[in-house]
């Protein structure tokens, strides 16, 4: 058993970041979590590398090794950025994609090639094709959570954070609206414009019901519920506050609830509670299946071997790239040529 001081010598920045996970990672687990740490930090000098990571990876992950945190519109803004040789998504294999279409020369790394989405999984590029020809005329717009290919047979993209920004930017009186049923649904409450939707659905989100959450209130005196546009209609209609996973941070640590309760991936509860000692978190536990496949483990054999890459079929990295393009510059992100 290594004492303080050997722990620190021997492993420091893994003794640094835990000052910021002590609080949802007990030292005994943290111990098994340091070789890797320590390892991944060698490596990414060594590769010259940067780790992306979306809020819903481990505390591990999101405090111990990720050089980027935040929703997928954060990751994508954040992608265009960086001068690293080599970008590591820590999330899933849509938001890799999209930092491989935002950076076609750098090599991008999905630590677990079977890391995908239910949603995205939902619609293929032929049911968009299927769609215009239903709705001749109409834009499409479709939610990031979608492939490549997707992204491709479509007008422009959007996270859930500026879904209502980039559908009235288009100036239209309809739009189809893509993957997501529930975000749809959201955003047609939001707006003037006709949402026309797809039936997709999130299997973490969508597990949620709202006589649960009434369960919650019953159970917990002054809780504030807030949760993700992804659940059902009538689990939002029970929240105090809906936003994306950043906005649902960012009202954490702005609004500081005594007792909070938030309605999306396990994880994220985790990752926000490190920071904010003087909040109580309820966690009604909904995992990602996908989101942990992501480990520290497979991050360090991706940093060592440089596999698995993310490659796209470069027709179809012109389109979609063009519709995330559009978005991006919608917030004033710049790209570059």
């Amino acid at each position: 058993m290594l004492s303080p001081t050997q722990f620190a010598k021997k492993y420091p920045h893994a003794d640094a970041a835990y000052a910021g996970v002590k609080s949802v990672i007990p030292q005994s687990e943290w111990l098994l979590h340091a070789p890797h740490v320590e390892a991944i930090h060698a490596l990414k000098r060594e590769r010259n590398a940067v780790i992306l990571a979306h809020n819903y990876q481990t505390p591990e992950i999101f405090h111990g090794v990720a050089d980027i945190c935040g929703d997928s519109l954060a990751l994508a803004r954040r992608a265009v950025d960086t001068d690293a040789d080599v970008i590591v998504l820590a999330g899933v294999h849509f938001m890799a994609e999209t930092a491989k279409l935002l950076n076609p020369d750098k090599i991008v790394l999905i630590p677990h090639e079977r890391a995908g989405c239910s949603l995205a999984e939902s619609i293929t590029a032929a049911d968009v094709r299927r769609l215009r020809q239903q709705y001749p005329g109409v834009p499409v717009v479709t939610y990031v959570n979608t492939s490549a290919e997707v992204k491709a047979e479509s007008d422009i993209c959007c996270t859930s954070g500026n879904a209502v920004e980039v559908v009235e930017s288009l100036g239209v009186d309809r739009v189809l609206f893509l993957p997501d049923e529930y975000l749809a649904a959201y955003v047609a409450g939001q707006t003037n414009v006709e949402i026309i939707p797809w039936h997709g659905h999130c299997e973490v989100h969508e597990r949620f019901t709202a006589s649960e959450l009434q369960q919650y209130r019953e159970g917990f005196d002054e809780l504030t519920i807030i949760a993700h546009p992804e659940c059902p209609p009538e689990v939002l209609d029970e929240a105090d506050f809906v936003g994306s996973t950043a906005q649902m941070q960012d009202f954490v640590l702005t609004k500081r609830p005594k007792r909070v309760l938030m309605v999306t991936e396990c994880s994220m509860s985790d990752n926000v509670a490190a920071g904010v000692a003087d909040v109580e978190f309820v966690r009604p536990c909904s995992l990602c299946p996908h989101m942990k496949r992501i480990t520290l483990a497979n991050i360090q054999r991706a940093l060592e071997t440089l596999q698995p890459r993310v490659e796209i079929d470069p027709d179809i990295a012109v389109k979609a790239r063009r519709a995330v393009e559009r978005m991006l510059a919608i917030s004033g992100t710049k790209i570059a040529a």
